[in-house]
């Protein structure tokens, strides 16, 4: 896949990072939801040094994706369940029909 390279600023500093084309505008939403979360941990004072901030960041984006996947998981499988309610009344609904032509 080709690349290309996209200029993003997380927290004030410029980057150039190689990224597929067409994938340019996630990048960019990435980045500056990277450099929000940096801004706003910066922000509480309670975090001193660079590192910190960058691993409080860290472990609140893992938080943040766990939860995210689990809720997934959870809404696939309300999916099936509905799927599989659905396929047995339509079967249910079809099956007088099909006695009554027999």
């Amino acid at each position: 896949m080709s690349q290309r390279t996209v200029e993003i600023n997380i927290v004030d500093r410029k980057l150039k990072v190689a990224c597929p084309i067409g994938q340019e505008t996630a990048l960019l939403t990435a980045a500056q939801e990277l450099s929000d979360r940096l801004k706003k941990v910066s922000a509480s004072k309670v975090i001193s040094t660079p590192e910190q901030t960058l691993l409080m960041t860290a472990l609140n984006l893992a938080n943040d994706l766990i939860t995210t996947q689990q809720q997934l998981k959870v809404e696939q499988q309300e999916n099936e369940r509905t799927i599989a309610l659905l396929q047995s009344t339509i079967e249910q609904a079809l099956s007088p029909s099909r006695k009554k032509r027999a």
